[in-house]
């Protein structure tokens, strides 16, 4: 009987032990998994700040006489059709939902791009203060957009990790923890764009 009760022991020990690893192992996925979600909210953020900064650049612009209208048009509806993607709830998006968060945000990064280059024809609008201090915040803009999209990719790097690793792999699918997508760059990027707001002399057609 006293060994029964020693081996019951050592089982409900062992048994004990097992419960607080896996439930130590299991708090330590969630912690990096709501790590993924907050710095997903905090790329949210920046990309927000451009979205807001767009109405202002087109109010000023739209001013210069003669101005390009299709080019503001272009990029007015490149900012309705980001407004137009929904993704559900505060989790860091699937791989389909960030695809098509790149597309939309990519078609308003080459509007605003073909915009800019528009406005190098026009240097009175360029050398109002209204305009010059739009160029900073969205030059500075699109800088904390690089930066949130690696520290976001660092962040989904180390818990896609983490999931894969023994022995959370053989329960973390079990659980929920499911793969994490990654910001991709554009073929060729080497870099983290930016707008660019001294262009070729090339650009010398008129409007």
């Amino acid at each position: 009987m006293k060994n029964f009760l020693i081996a019951l022991g050592v089982l409900v020990a062992v048994v004990v032990l097992g419960v607080l690893y896996v439930t130590g192992l299991y708090n330590g996925l969630v912690n990096q998994q709501q790590a993924v979600d907050a710095q997903w909210a905090q790329v949210q953020n920046v990309y927000q700040r451009r979205a807001d900064l767009v109405p202002n650049l087109v109010a000023t612009v739209s001013g210069a006489a003669n101005f390009e209208k299709s080019t503001l048009t272009e990029v007015t509806e490149a900012r309705a059709s980001v407004g137009k993607v929904q993704i559900g709830g505060n989790a860091a998006p699937d791989a389909a939902q960030l695809a098509e968060f790149e597309k939309a945000q990519g078609a308003l990064s080459s509007a605003l791009s073909r915009l800019l280059v528009v406005v190098e024809r026009y240097p009175d609008l360029k050398a109002t203060t209204g305009f010059r201090d739009l160029q900073a915040q969205l030059e500075g803009t699109e800088n904390r957009i690089a930066v949130e999209r690696g520290r976001f990719n660092e962040t989904a790097q180390a818990y896609n990790s983490a999931i894969k690793r023994v022995p959370a792999v053989f329960f973390a699918a079990a659980f929920g923890f499911k793969e994490k997508a990654y910001f991709t760059a554009a073929p060729g990027a080497e870099k983290p764009p930016q707008v660019q707001f001294d262009f070729s002399k090339k650009e010398t057609g008129k409007p």
